[in-house]
């Protein structure tokens, strides 16, 4: 039900847009876990924290991109709009359980292709007890196993993937940029005294903050050059000039 009063109306233009991304068919999408895994695998003999600095860097600077004719705010999670990426440094039991089930399910139903599940089939032995999930029920009391396996209390949310993911101070960020955090971490990596113990886990944060950084400036460059490039394409004058400035932008 739209409620006008408060956030308005959709143009024209976005209610086309929104009904085509509502008539795609929603996929389980397996390139994100693939770049996940080899990431991991690549970085074996990282501290953890830069283990996940370089799995994002892996996978902004490989994933697919695209810009829909009707958008003009670009970034995409997977290869398609609607599919769902998957995750497998949070955990990959459920996906294994449900692989042949998605399809079937009576909400949240999701398509998954032969080759999707071949992919997510060749990477899961490596998840095995070594994501985050595994690695908090490691943590969990003894007594705490019977309240979990009767349903008394779930821990889904926080096992699987982790509240803080959202704690996002966008504020902050629009206001600095990336620009202000690079500033703000290389000021404070370099006041770091490595002598002390402590610093040296700041140390690897503080560079696994560029990392991520880096990593995001480059997505954005991608788009950049991706826009620019169907600028050059584009017939309609109105949408090349959109698509210069998109690329502008980024």
């Amino acid at each position: 039900m739209e409620n006008t009063q408060h956030f308005g109306q959709l143009t024209e233009r976005m209610k086309a847009f929104r009904e085509e991304v509502l008539d795609e068919k929603p996929y389980v999408d397996g390139e994100r876990a693939v770049l996940a895994t080899e990431a991991y695998k690549e970085n074996l003999n990282q501290p953890r924290v830069m283990v996940r600095a370089r799995m994002l860097k892996k996978i902004l600077e490989n994933m697919s991109i695209y810009i829909e004719d009707k958008t003009l705010i670009v970034g995409n999670q997977s290869t398609k709009n609607c599919n769902a990426p998957v995750f497998p440094e949070y955990t990959m039991k459920f996906i294994m359980d449900e692989l042949d089930l998605f399809e079937k399910r009576d909400g949240d139903v999701f398509y998954i292709t032969e080759e999707t599940k071949q992919q997510l089939r060749d990477i899961a032995p490596f998840w095995e007890n070594n994501n985050l999930r595994a690695r908090g029920e490691a943590l969990l009391p003894d007594e705490v196993s019977v309240f979990m396996e009767t349903g008394v209390f779930g821990m889904e949310g926080k096992l699987n993937a982790g509240d803080a993911h959202l704690a996002v101070n966008y504020e902050r960020i629009l206001a600095q940029g990336l620009k202000g955090y690079e500033a703000y971490t290389r000021e404070m990596k370099e006041k770091l005294d490595l002598a002390q113990p402590d610093s040296v886990d700041k140390y690897m944060f503080y560079n696994s903050v560029l990392t991520v950084i880096e990593a995001v400036h480059t997505f954005a460059l991608r788009y950049s050059s991706l826009a620019k490039e169907m600028a050059e394409k584009e017939t309609n004058p109105s949408r090349k000039e959109e698509l210069l400035e998109i690329s502008r932008i980024c």
